[in-house]
């Protein structure tokens, strides 16, 4: 039991899955500690995609058209709230990040995608402004890298 609910949290689920957790007495507080702490906190505190490439031990990214975003408007009307949807049609994918070019943090986002598991994400982020958005995929130990503006009409972080 313990080793699934290790997994589990590791897999993506986040702080809200670790405090439901805590909170149905599932896991302990040091064990929520513990699992809380192994966030790359590096890796989201970078500004710039180089940054962020090292911080997540990887080098620089290849284009790759075999990463699709869906559910990703072209025009967000509120920066705060923007759904971001991204498959990874590439074999063996580990992960999936979203980054975003113009917010005070590049890194908005991190999934594991667990092996046997379908390679789609779907998310909300907050953008300061328009911006280009990464889909940063990890498969295979190689780093692969799809691109799309989009032009933000309401400011959603800090305005």
């Amino acid at each position: 039991m313990d080793e699934m609910r290790r997994r589990l949290i590791q897999s993506g689920g986040g702080m809200t899955l670790l405090g439901l957790l805590l909170a149905a007495g599932w896991i302990k507080p040091e064990e929520a500690l513990a699992q809380a702490q192994t966030w790359n906190k590096a890796a989201f505190d970078t500004h710039s995609l180089t940054d962020t490439m090292k911080a997540l031990g990887g080098g620089d990214p290849a284009q790759s058209k075999d990463i699709v975003f869906f559910q990703t408007p072209e025009i967000a009307e509120n920066g705060a709230v923007v759904p971001i949807g991204v498959t990874s049609n590439i074999p063996k994918t580990e992960s999936i990040a979203i980054l975003i070019e113009k917010n005070p943090n590049l890194l908005a986002a991190v999934f594991d995608i667990p092996t046997g598991t379908e390679t789609s994400i779907s998310t909300r982020v907050k953008m300061a402004q328009s911006s280009n958005v990464y889909a940063l995929v990890k498969a295979d130990g190689k780093y692969y890298v799809a691109a799309k503006d989009i032009k933000v009409t309401l400011g959603g972080c800090g305005g």
